[in-house]
C-alpha cells in the first residue's frame, strides 16, 4: 500500500516528465526519420548491387560455359572438314596418278606404237612415191600431148601459109623466091609449096531470085500450101438477144489447150523414184548404212576385211611385252638402227602433209 501511495504521489511528476520528453523528441523525429530512411536506402542499395553482381557473375559463368561448348563443336567441325578435305585431296592425287599411268600405257601401247607407226609411215611413204611417180608420168604425158598439139597447130599454120603463098612456087621459066639459083641448098619452103594445094576462093552466097510466074504464085496461094486460120468474129458485133453465151467464152472453150490425164502426166517409174527418195531420206538420217540383221544369214556371205595392223606382211605386234619399245631383230627391215622418234617423224610428217596437199 505504501508503494501504491508512493506511485500515486509521483504520477503527476511522471506525467509532466512524459509530456516534456515527447515534446523534446518531436523536434528531432523528422531528422531521425530521414537519417533512418537514408541508412536503409543505402543498405538496400548495397544489398541489391551485391545481388546484381552475383547475378552478373553467374550469367558470365553460364555464357562462358555455353560459348566454350559451341566453340569446341565448331572447332571439331572445322577439324573434320579439314580431315575430309585432306583425304579427298589424297584420293584425287592417287586417282590422277593411276589415270596418268594407265593413259600413258594405253597411248604408248595402242595409239603411238613404235613398230605400227613405223610400218604405217613406210606404207605412206611408198604410197606417196607411187602417187608422185604417177603424177610425174601424167605430167610428162600431158606435156608431150601439149607439145604435139602445138606442133600440129604450127604445121597447120605453115600449111595454110603455104597454100596462101602458092603463087610463089617456081616454074621452069621463072624460079621462085625460095628456089633462088644463088642458094646452095634447096629451101624446105619450096618443097612445102610444091606439096600444098592452092586455096580456092569462096563462092559468094547468091540469093535466089523470087519467081514472079503465074504458076508459082498460084502454088503459093493455094489452099494446100499452108493452113489458114479460122475466121474471126466481127469486132463491132452486137450481143444477140436471148440466153446466149459470150463469143469470146465460146472461142476460148473451142481452142482451149489439151489437159493430159493423170496417167499421162505422172511418170511411169514414179514408184521407183518414190522408193529411191525414201532410201535417200533414210540414208541421211541413219548413221550406219549397214542394216543389222541378227536372225538372218545375210552377213555370213560378207567378205571379211582385216585391219591394217593385222594384214601387215610383218605380222601383228606381240602385246603384253615387258618393256615399251622392245627391240625384235627378227622384225627389222634392215640391219641399221633407226633414229629417234622425233628425228624420224618430223621429215616424214612434212612429206606426208606435202603429198596430201598435192593430191
Amino acid at each position: 500500500m505504501a508503494t501504491l501511495a508512493r506511485l500515486q504521489a509521483r504520477s503527476t511528476t511522471l506525467a509532466h516528465q512524459y509530456y516534456y520528453r515527447n515534446s523534446v523528441v518531436d523536434v528531432f523525429r523528422k531528422k531521425e526519420n530521414d537519417a533512418a530512411v537514408k541508412i536503409q536506402s543505402w543498405f538496400r542499395g548495397c544489398q541489391v548491387r551485391a545481388h546484381i553482381r552475383y547475378l552478373h557473375r553467374v550469367a558470365t559463368i553460364i555464357q562462358k560455359r555455353w560459348r566454350g561448348y559451341l566453340g569446341r563443336q565448331h572447332y571439331q567441325l572445322i577439324v573434320k572438314l579439314a580431315y575430309y578435305t585432306m583425304k579427298m585431296n589424297l584420293y584425287n592425287a592417287m586417282a590422277v596418278r593411276i589415270q596418268r599411268r594407265w593413259r600413258g600405257y594405253k597411248i604408248r601401247k595402242y595409239c603411238f606404237n613404235y613398230f605400227y607407226l613405223k610400218e604405217y609411215l613406210k606404207a605412206v611413204s611408198e604410197t606417196n612415191d607411187a602417187v608422185r611417180e604417177a603424177l610425174e608420168e601424167f605430167a610428162e604425158m600431158t606435156e608431150r600431148e601439149e607439145k604435139k598439139a602445138d606442133l600440129e597447130r604450127e604445121e597447120k599454120k605453115r600449111d595454110y601459109q603455104a597454100r596462101k603463098m602458092h603463087y610463089l612456087l617456081s616454074t621452069k621459066q621463072i624460079p621462085g623466091i625460095y628456089n633462088s639459083p644463088f642458094r646452095k641448098d634447096p629451101d624446105p619452103w619450096e618443097l612445102r609449096l610444091q606439096q600444098a594445094k592452092p586455096l580456092t576462093p569462096r563462092r559468094p552466097n547468091v540469093k535466089a531470085k523470087h519467081s514472079v510466074s503465074l504458076s508459082s504464085w498460084l502454088a503459093c496461094t493455094s489452099t494446100r500450101s499452108f493452113p489458114r486460120s479460122g475466121t474471126l468474129p466481127p469486132v463491132d458485133r452486137k450481143r444477140c438477144q436471148g440466153p446466149f453465151r459470150d463469143v469470146s467464152e465460146v472461142w476460148e472453150q473451142r481452142y482451149k489447150p489439151l489437159e493430159p490425164t493423170l496417167r499421162v502426166a505422172e511418170p511411169m517409174d514414179g514408184l521407183n523414184e518414190a522408193r529411191a527418195q525414201l532410201q535417200r531420206q533414210e540414208w541421211t538420217r541413219n548413221v550406219n548404212d549397214n542394216m543389222f540383221l541378227p536372225f538372218s544369214s545375210y552377213h555370213k556371205n560378207k567378205k571379211y576385211i582385216p585391219t591394217m595392223h593385222l594384214s601387215s606382211k610383218y605380222g601383228p605386234d606381240a602385246y603384253g611385252s615387258q618393256h615399251f619399245r622392245d627391240e625384235n631383230p627378227q622384225k627389222w627391215i634392215c640391219d641399221k638402227r633407226l633414229l629417234r622418234w622425233s628425228v624420224l617423224t618430223e621429215p616424214l610428217l612434212i612429206r606426208l602433209i606435202i603429198g596430201e596437199l598435192q593430191q
